[in-house]
């Protein structure tokens, strides 16, 4: 697995619960699993994804898996707190999964196979570990596929350099539009793929702030760092391209993002 790009701060646990918070209709609302079904969550970093999936399906029961210690901790006190019983938090590598073949009915995949340098590897070892007739549920974002209002060169610029810095660290931020084509290579059989915009604009202030502000303007700022360190960008054109982001979330402005959902099963 490729070093995670956003790091595992206080500020990106925040982050990525208002993520979670602020799409749970969006990419959520056709998730649900039956009453025992045994659900093999990979990647669940602090149980963002996994207090949605288990309150949805609260006899369905899960498995939720990381490979940090640190975000595996605190995944286990958020399920706790929330005082949820159907969740069992471990850790775990993906590429050395400690389960027997055809364990699970169900795995669900959320914002991990964008950071991985061996995504095409790790699929069918979970095609491994899914029972025949199981399926497989994968969400993944398309940084390429931000657009906005009022349009700006630097804020453009910013959102490349956070392209270019996971390529780096072998990852690939554009990987939602090529589920389809990963899934199909990995053996998976009905594959399908739907696409979940996200649209705000000033009648949104809400979701303006929710997700503009605080889910994907914060994710881009969050390695302000890493890509000037990495002569990916100039300071200051970094610096005005977070302010113009933030500009798009003002009344008169406007966001869009693409999330791509897939679903698949094993035969």
């Amino acid at each position: 697995m490729s070093s995670y790009v956003h790091g595992y701060k206080l500020q990106e646990n925040e982050r990525l619960r208002d993520q979670a918070d602020a799409l749970v209709e969006l990419l959520h609302r056709d998730t649900s699993y039956s009453a025992g079904s045994k659900v093999l969550e990979v990647g669940c970093g602090v149980g963002a994804q996994t207090l949605i999936l288990a309150r949805r399906s609260p006899e369905a029961k899960f498995t939720s898996v990381d490979v940090s210690h640190e975000s595996m901790t605190k995944a286990k006190q958020n399920v706790e707190a929330a005082g949820l019983t159907n969740v069992n938090c471990e850790y775990a590598d993906l590429f050395a999964l400690p389960y027997e073949p055809e364990t699970f009915d169900h795995v669900f995949v959320c914002f991990l196979l964008e950071h991985l340098s061996r995504a095409r590897e790790a699929l069918p070892i979970l095609k491994g570990v899914l029972r025949r007739r199981g399926t497989i549920t994968v969400i993944e974002g398309d940084h390429g596929s931000a657009f906005f209002h009022p349009d700006n060169h630097s804020a453009n610029a910013a959102i490349d350099s956070l392209i270019k810095m996971q390529r780096q660290m072998g990852g690939n931020a554009l990987i939602g539009r090529e589920l389809y084509p990963l899934l199909v290579e990995a053996g998976f059989d009905n594959v399908r793929v739907s696409p979940r915009m996200v649209y705000v604009d000033g009648s949104q202030p809400a979701l303006a702030d929710s997700f503009t502000r605080k889910t994907f303007t914060a994710m881009v700022e969050g390695v302000r760092d890493r890509v000037i360190a990495a002569g990916l960008i100039e300071p200051e054109r970094f610096n005005a391209g977070i302010k113009a982001l933030y500009r798009t979330s003002e009344r008169d402005g406007v966001f869009c993002y693409t999330f791509f959902k897939a679903v698949a099963c094993k035969l």
